[in-house]
């Protein structure tokens, strides 16, 4: 909970969140991080807060998230970053670290990431982590682009 200041420099940013259904305020940022502590004691793994390596400064979160997709439970690898560290490369670095913690550790074969069709940051984000476009959908009563990689390692 120490972290919802930090996460709230994100959550309230109506920029940061247009592809999300709205921003939140305090308490929903608290019901936001418990969730993630609920995912970790669920499945083993959730979102991680990201820091720049030099100043321990918060930048974002990243992680993987368990999703429904179609009917079928997916791992999703999502990223959100405060605004003054977009177009740093934070992002693919967070994405590419959390794929092959998938692939390596938690021995995965596929992972995902949920997008908006007008997300074009995201989806170059997810193509330079070896995403493809697989199909659209319709997701949190919105349109969205799921972009999956496969392990190419034999598990």
């Amino acid at each position: 909970m120490e972290d919802a200041d930090s996460l709230l420099g994100i959550f309230s940013d109506p920029v940061a969140m247009q592809f999300y259904p709205s921003t939140k305020d305090r308490t929903e940022t608290e019901g936001w991080i418990q969730w993630k502590l609920n995912s970790y004691q669920q499945h083993g793994h959730g979102l991680w807060l990201a820091e720049l390596t030099k100043t321990g400064e918060f930048a974002g979160q990243c992680g993987l998230i368990v999703q429904e997709v179609e009917g079928q439970r997916e791992i999703e690898i999502g990223y959100l970053f405060l605004r003054k560290f977009w177009g740093q490369g934070l992002a693919t670095e967070a994405a590419i670290a959390s794929r092959e913690y998938a692939f390596l550790n938690l021995k995965l074969r596929r992972v995902i990431s949920l997008i908006d069709p007008a997300n074009i940051a995201s989806i170059r984000v997810a193509e330079k982590n070896g995403m493809r476009l697989e199909k659209i959908i319709e997701k949190w009563e919105k349109i969205v682009g799921v972009y999956a990689v496969e392990s190419t390692m034999d598990i």
